[in-house]
């Protein structure tokens, strides 16, 4: 630890070395190491000079490289600093902490020198600091004072050593300037004005003074030894005083005594009375717990009566009896005590609570499965009249069952057993009445659509024997058949009526169903997994659950055993209703699918239509878990596995197509494509099933051009070059005029081929017109490639200008035309009328003819210049060759 002299020598010195050049005076020091780091440096409160000063709070390091310099490190205002904690008011203590932006933690070296500065601080950081202070915890409250060990030692040390600089500091820093009051001011005024000669002569005023002085401090002299007698009788009147107050203290300690034995007797009467306050307070809160389970388990008489001879017919006796079986209810679920329940009074009566509730669900479900019955009887022997297609509402059957619900949630409630047999009653007979409404619902739709259809057709139900032997088994609108060999088909009428009808059949079927099921999940209240009160528990049972272990009631207890997850609840729920509404309308399904499927076995095409329009339905449904819904959906499923049937059969007979003798050019899966294309885009153009539309559309054209490049050349007749270009053309043209987005790419697919199958079939069947000429130039060409000059070709005896003139004379303009007229015929008679592609062709053997003459042009005269050798005709006549061939025909 630093002396005290090492540590005035370092105060000494850093306010000599640091902050004497820049006008500051350090007020007071502290040597403090972190725990990190070891080495030594220096907390100061450092001050400006007057007349406005500044304290700051600085840390000072010394450098390394030079030890006997000192660098300031950081400086923070009084304001900065937020809380002081000296962490223990022991003078021992090395430690404190400055909350300052943030948290610094000290250890200072010297006791003394950690004390001076906590306490210099406190009382810089109370005289410049305006509002919000900082606050010292954990530092002796006798620092932070006035009358401080540390400011007594420091001003004495003043007095001793009132010469030095640095003790005149600290006398300077322990004395504040006090100002003077009105009455010194006035007294030292008229001081001045009794001696005027005191500004001219300050000797001579000295000299008053001092005379003065001397005067009083005679005379005060004289007044204490006059006053010693005084002093001594006061003397010995506190001797007296102190007598008197040792007799006091010892009654006060007799009186002490004497209270202690009376507060042990008071203490032990307070504990007697708690113990009957207790007492009094368990009374009184047993009496309560009995009134209320008196309260709860309390049926009236007249609710007793209406429980055993309940009176269902009349509205009111129906009112007393459903108000009579609710408290019944809440009493058997009232919430008690587990503990309580073990009274015989309790248990008596929850047995009673048994055989009431046993009797009045016996009475109700006697009640209500005879009223099921007579309704379904009732319904179930009046005649079907209607003739048109409508479902029967039996909406009048909801109203009679109606003012019974709060039976069946009842029902639910206290007896599931007899809740579920009374809901199979119900199902058995309805299920009747709407089997048969939906049976011949659906044979009245079959009816009025089977009138309209043509009579070679087969009967709707399939159910007569099949088609005749002379009429075609090939489905109608089969693509890669002939159409000749198709079977019967469907007019697009008839199809739309189809749609129609079916559509109407959808919107029947929506209300009747939502009608029902609306009103079985109110009747039987299956919008709820369970009752919402109690399980009603016999007094047998109870015991058993009061029984049980502590550990299982604080499993029963948990969070986790609260319920299932509300998703689960909901599935449930959604599964109920389903199976109810299944046993209602169970025909319902397989009633739709056969009648689906009675049209699609005469038109395939049916399936389509079939597909949208139930995709309509079920992506329209406001209730996506209805019965309903999901019928619709399980039936767009099978029609969705049909449409995909019919679309592979018509990929099959894509790959399976054969070619007759007799075939044209466009083939039967390329002609019958349009049809079909068209005939879907007008199905799907704003369904929501077109991508699964377009899906089958690639893999249709895909199977469609590789059918083109494969039969093209097994066609008996017509060059592969013509069926490709044919065929290409006619799917492009069409492809264009679909405008199907997924299609575009092999749209450009095709024109690439029909442009490459057009070159192929003019560069096969136009060749070269003037094949003498073009062997002539390919040998002139060898030559060049073998070294001679294009110039001297000429003197070649092969190539000379005479053999050039001999070759040229070989054609004539009148033989030239011949022989294209020729070649227009051949072109006649292999295109077809229906793609109308004879000029397109023509038009470019036309540019391959002039492409031809151009080349030998050009090389006449590169190597026979200036011979005047020409052929007999230009590109005119070229032009009105094929102009006149193409008027004439």
């Amino acid at each position: 630890m630093l002396s005290i002299g090492a540590l005035a020598n370092i105060k000494h010195i850093l306010q000599k070395e640091l902050f004497l050049a820049s006008g500051e005076r350090l007020l007071s020091v502290v040597t403090v190491v972190k725990k990190k780091d070891k080495k030594p440096c220096y907390l100061c409160v450092v001050t400006t000079a007057p007349p406005v000063p500044v304290v700051t709070l600085c840390l000072v390091k010394q450098l390394e490289q030079r030890e006997t310099e000192y660098k300031r490190k950081r400086s923070w205002q009084l304001d900065e600093i937020k809380s002081v904690d000296g962490r223990n008011e022991q003078f021992e203590t090395h430690e404190f902490d400055i909350q300052l932006e943030k948290l610094y933690k000290w250890y200072a070296l010297n006791l003394h020198e950690r004390q001076n500065f906590l306490a210099v601080l406190n009382r810089q950081i109370q005289k410049y600091v305006r509002g919000t202070r900082a606050e010292f915890r954990n530092v002796p409250s006798a620092w932070l004072s006035e009358k401080s060990p540390e400011k007594v030692a420091l001003g004495r040390a003043a007095q001793k050593t009132q010469h030095t600089d640095d003790e005149d500091d600290e006398e300077e820093e322990a004395q504040e300037f006090t100002a003077l009051t009105d009455k010194e001011a006035n007294e030292l005024g008229k001081l001045f004005s009794e001696s005027d000669f005191a500004i001219k002569d300050a000797e001579q005023f000295i000299e008053q003074l001092s005379r003065e002085l001397h005067d009083l401090d005679g005379a005060n002299i004289q007044s204490v030894l006059a006053s010693e007698q005084k002093v001594m009788k006061m003397m010995e009147h506190i001797d007296k005083a102190i007598s008197e107050a040792d007799k006091f203290e010892t009654r006060l300690d007799t009186y002490e005594d004497i209270l202690g034995h009376v507060k042990e007797t008071m203490e032990k009467i307070g504990g007697k009375n708690a113990m009957i306050e207790i007492a009094n307070n368990n009374n009184i809160k047993l009496m309560k717990e009995l009134n209320k389970v008196i309260s709860q388990l309390d049926l009236p008489h007249s609710q007793q009566q209406a429980l055993d001879e309940p009176d269902l017919k009349t509205v009111t006796g129906r009112k007393v009896a459903i108000a009579a079986a609710q408290c019944l209810q809440q009493a058997m679920n009232s919430d008690i005590d587990p503990a309580l329940l073990r009274l015989e009074a309790v248990q008596d009566q929850r047995k009673r609570f048994e055989k009431w509730k046993q009797k009045f669900s016996a009475t109700v479900s006697r009640f209500m499965n005879n009223l099921f019955i007579h309704l379904g009887n009732e319904i179930g022997d009046m005649p079907l009249t209607n003739t048109e297609l409508s479902l029967p509402n039996h909406s009048n059957v909801h109203r009679e069952l109606t003012p019974y619900t709060e039976l069946m949630h009842w029902t639910k409630a206290m007896d599931r057993k007899t809740y579920d047999g009374l809901m199979k009653v119900y199902t058995a007979s309805l299920s009747k009445i709407y089997d048969r409404d939906v049976r011949n619902f659906f044979n009245l739709a079959k009816m009025q659509v089977s009138e309209k259809l043509r009579s070679s057709r087969e009967d709707l139900d399939m159910s007569t024997s099949s088609r005749k032997s002379t009429i075609s088994t090939i489905p109608y609108g089969t693509l890669g058949i002939n159409r000749d060999q198709w079977g019967p088909g469907v007019e697009s009428a008839d199809r739309v009526r189809f749609d129609a009808l079916l559509e109407k059949v959808l919107a029947e079927l929506e209300p009747i169903a939502l009608q029902e099921q609306l009103f079985c999940i109110n009747f039987f209240q299956m919008d709820v997994i369970s009752p919402t009160t109690k399980n009603t528990q016999t007094t047998l049972e109870m015991e058993k659950a009061v029984d049980m272990s502590q550990s299982a009631i604080a499993a029963a207890a948990s969070p986790t055993a609260e319920g299932v997850p509300q998703k689960r609840i909901d599935r449930q729920i959604n599964e109920d209703v389903r199976k109810l509404m299944m046993g209602l309308f169970g025909c319902l399904e397989p009633e739709l699918v056969t009648f689906i499927q009675s049209f699609e076995r005469v038109d395939s095409f049916y399936s389509l239509y079939v597909l949208v329009r139930l995709t309509q339905h079920v992506m329209s449904a406001q209730d996506t878990h209805s019965f309903l819904s999901m019928t619709f959906a399980s039936a767009l499923v099978q029609v969705k596995r049909n449409f995909d049937r019919f679309m592979q059969q018509q990929l099959q007979s894509i790959r399976e197509a054969k070619l007759h003798k007799r075939s044209k050019a466009i083939l039967p899966y390329v002609e019958n494509f349009e049809n079909f294309a068209q005939t879907a885009e007008g199905i799907f153009r704003k369904s929501d099933r077109r991508t699964d539309m377009e899906k089958w559309y690639l893999q249709l054209v895909n199977a469609i051009f590789e059918g083109i490049s494969l039969h093209s050349q097994e066609h008996p007749k017509t060059p592969s070059q013509v069926v490709r270009m044919e065929n290409y053309h006619h799917m492009y043209a069409l492809l264009a005029q679909l405008k199907v987005p997924g299609l575009d790419a092999l749209k450009k697919e095709a024109k690439t081929r029909y442009n490459e199958a057009l070159k192929a079939y003019v560069t096969q069947y136009f060749g070269r017109p003037l094949e003498k000429l073009n062997q002539f130039f390919e040998g002139v060409q060898l030559k060049v490639g073998q070294g001679v000059k294009e110039t001297e070709i000429s003197y070649q005896m092969a190539f000379s200008k005479q053999e050039l003139r001999k070759v040229i004379a070989q054609y004539p303009a009148r033989e030239v035309k011949k022989g294209l007229e020729n070649l227009y015929k051949k072109v006649d008679k292999h295109l077809s009328e229906e793609e109308n592609l004879l000029q397109v062709v023509w038009h470019a053997m036309q540019e391959e003819f002039i492409a031809q003459y151009n080349y030998l042009e050009e090389r006449i005269q590169k190597c026979y210049a200036g011979a005047m050798i020409n052929l007999e005709f230009n590109i005119q006549d070229i032009l009105a060759f094929f102009s006149d061939i193409a008027r004439s025909h």
